[in-house]
């Protein structure tokens, strides 16, 4: 039986370990090849090492998860990516999918969930743990507010996720590793398209849509 070659993506050493001992465990054919704690290392060892499946966080230090699933795919479009985050809010999922990934399971999910949802996608097929894809059901204004974050590029989400956590610009630059410039004319931007003057009603909008909690 041929192995499936697994790229595991994840910033704690901990989990990835965990990921391993339960993918052994559940599925005998498996062989994880390599593993990675950031995006831009991610991307690296795809391109080594040609995994079956990307097994991956979203929330990771450098680039981020989001645009690590776009730039794996505008290199290979026929990736095979399954994000496994802490994340259950809609909007993460969505983006996820936008990005190209063709599963997406939290890490709060079932033992058997990671297995399965791996066997789905190396059979062509698109899984998304249940419950996670919600019929939305609120005002026009909140489908106003989803319709603009979704059109947001992948960088813009990334700062309008980490402003609404409280981060300021200088600390949002360190982590994306972006010049400050660049972090305030970003802000600026995701701002204007919000309509919005202020970070409080920034954050407010990203309470309304999930993107954080209370």
């Amino acid at each position: 039986m041929n192995k499936i070659k697994v790229l595991l993506v994840d910033d704690h050493v901990v989990v990835r370990a965990g990921f391993k001992l339960l993918l052994s465990a559940a599925v005998p054919n498996i062989e994880v090849v390599a593993e990675a704690g950031r995006g831009e290392l991610a991307i690296q060892q795809y391109q080594s090492h040609r995994p079956d499946i990307v097994v991956m966080d979203l929330s990771m230090p450098g680039i981020g998860g989001l645009e690590t699933i776009k730039r794996i795919i505008q290199r290979d479009s026929a990736a095979n990516i399954l994000v496994f985050s802490v994340h259950d809010e809609q909007v993460y999922v969505q983006r996820a999918l936008n990005a190209g990934a063709k599963g997406y399971i939290t890490k709060n999910s079932a033992p058997n969930i990671l297995p399965a949802a791996i066997e789905s996608i190396l059979q062509g097929q698109t899984y998304i743990e249940q419950g996670l894809i919600k019929v939305n059901t609120e005002q026009s204004s909140v489908d106003d507010y989803q319709q603009i974050i979704s059109a947001f590029s992948v960088r813009e989400f990334d700062i309008f996720t980490l402003l609404a956590k409280g981060l300021t610009s200088h600390k949002i630059a360190d982590e994306l590793c972006l010049g400050y410039k660049t972090v305030a004319n970003y802000v600026t931007q995701i701002k204007k398209k919000l309509h919005v003057s202020s970070i409080t009603e920034l954050v407010h909008i990203a309470v309304l849509q999930g993107v954080v909690k209370h």
